[in-house]
């Protein structure tokens, strides 16, 4: 008999907002890998009503929670655990926010309020959703966590604008929390650079079309779409990576190893 991948484990999945969603992606290949989790987003998420079409196809229960406050954590690990019947053996955390970018603020001349909050929202929760599990003893022992990242955490990208200052801290965080996590629970955790995917928020970035054919055609396998995101996640969270944490791993198609691509090069001589 084949044993699936997740088959046992509970989980947190937050962030899924609508079919193109890498963290919608991630919780359909975990329901068939066996999984049972909650999934989580904020009250005006729940009230546009797709993420109920999730939870109904995953026999999962939504809870309200805003990652960035900390009481709302506390209660979402209660009712998590409560829901599921145990600890959490795998969490995804799966969102990020810029009001800079969303109103179109050049990064020379950031709102440095909604600066803080993409801090805050995009980088900080991560370490607000760890620090709460570890205090309540909800994360289960050998356990694993993923966060979605991105290249512009080491490279400048300027349509990105102050979300790779957000990626770079969520990096670190996967590091230094880490640490903490291996040698007290042996509880893993990485962070997945994804390449440009056509999500809500990736389509809200001026000139992201663009950037995302210019990305195409650097990677020698193309953009690496959301559903091999999920696979990686998926792997991540298995006993499969045991030996696995406090890694970035690039799903990018080997975009963030290749300087140049032939295809590039033809188009920008064709433009002379």
């Amino acid at each position: 008999m084949n044993q699936k991948l997740l088959e046992g484990k509970r989980g947190i999945i937050t962030g899924a907002l609508n079919s193109s969603s890498l963290a919608w992606k991630a919780a359909e290949r975990c329901y068939q890998e066996g999984a049972k989790f909650v999934l989580t987003n904020t009250a005006y998420v729940l009230e546009k009503g797709e993420i109920k079409n999730l939870a109904q196809k995953t026999g999962s229960e939504v809870i309200v929670a805003d990652i960035s406050n900390s009481e709302d954590i506390k209660k979402l690990f209660q009712k998590s655990t409560e829901n599921l019947g145990g600890k959490i053996d795998f969490l995804l955390h799966s969102v990020a926010m810029s009001y800079n970018i969303k109103d179109g603020l050049p990064y020379p001349g950031l709102n440095y309020d909604y600066f803080l909050k993409t801090i805050e929202i995009s980088a900080l929760s991560l370490h607000k959703l760890l620090s709460t599990g570890w205090r309540l003893g909800a994360l289960a022992e050998e356990g694993s966590v993923v966060t979605l990242s991105y290249i512009a955490a080491q490279r400048a990208f300027p349509f990105y604008s102050d979300m790779a200052e957000a990626k770079a801290i969520l990096e670190s965080i996967v590091r230094s929390f880490g640490y903490y996590l291996g040698k007290e629970k042996k509880i893993r955790i990485n962070a997945i650079s994804q390449s440009p995917s056509k999500t809500v928020a990736a389509r809200g970035i001026k000139g992201f079309e663009d950037f995302y054919e210019y990305a195409q055609a650097i990677s020698p396998l193309g953009n690496a779409p959301a559903e091999s995101c999920a696979d990686l996640a998926v792997a991540l969270f298995s006993d499969l990576t045991r030996g696995v944490t406090m890694q970035t791993i690039y799903n990018d198609g080997g975009f963030s190893s290749t300087g140049a691509s032939e295809e590039v090069i033809k188009r920008f001589i064709r433009g002379k």
